[in-house]
């Protein structure tokens, strides 16, 4: 029975003190409500302060201005209307004078291309001889050791040999078509022969050119 009553009143005092924390906090939440009341009415008051400064503001631009307010939009947005037309004619103006600028820009390009590609095309067909070959490894052979044998070839015929990518071929380049001939055929006899040196190379070049001249 003691134990019981013991435990009686330890419930009941832990019931007790929480009904006093409670009714703390329920006063804590009373002052923290009321202060935030007041708060909620000096927001108002200001509100109200603030909406009459702005009415008296509005009435005194009216005033000034001798426009209401919705006179004043209807002006400033005819305004903006204005300007933006304004705007974008010449905006428009200035985009048919670029597209016309780069028209007349890509035509004379295009007209120069042509005739420098025109041009070129002539130019190859009257400065270069195309010397066939059986295969890409006699190149070689014409070149010889540090290109000694294409110097030779260059010096005793006055073209210029040029030896690229260009698959089983080499260009002959000279403005005189009779040394272009003399290199060909120079060059045709020391390729069948097979003995390509600068010794036979220069007997070679002479025996063609007086061929050439006695015909």
């Amino acid at each position: 029975m003691n134990d019981a009553e013991n435990r009686i009143k330890q419930k009941e005092q832990s019931v007790n003190q929480k009904e006093g924390n409670l009714d703390k906090q329920a006063k804590e939440n009373d002052v923290i409500k009321e202060n935030l009341n007041r708060q909620i009415e000096l927001v108002n008051i200001k509100r109200t302060e603030l909406e009459k400064h702005q009415e008296e503001h509005i009435r005194r631009l009216e005033k000034i201005a001798n426009l209401t307010a919705e006179e004043a939009k209807s002006q400033l947005i005819e305004s903006l209307k204005n300007e933006a037309h304004t705007q974008a004619v010449a905006i428009q103006q200035e985009i048919i004078d670029d597209a016309k600028q780069k028209a007349n820009k890509e035509a004379r390009k295009i007209v120069i291309q042509t005739i420098q590609r025109t041009a070129a095309e002539h130019a190859i067909e009257n400065t270069i001889t195309v010397f066939n070959l059986e295969s890409d490894e006699i190149k070689g052979q014409i070149i010889g050791r540090e290109g000694r044998n294409i110097r030779a070839i260059e010096a005793a015929t006055g073209v210029d040999l040029i030896v690229d990518d260009t698959p089983e071929a080499i260009l002959l380049s000279s403005f005189d078509p009779l040394r272009r001939e003399i290199a060909r055929l120079s060059l045709q006899r020391l390729v069948t022969d097979g003995r390509i040196h600068p010794a036979r190379i220069e007997e070679v070049v002479e025996k063609t050119k007086s061929r050439l001249k006695t015909k």
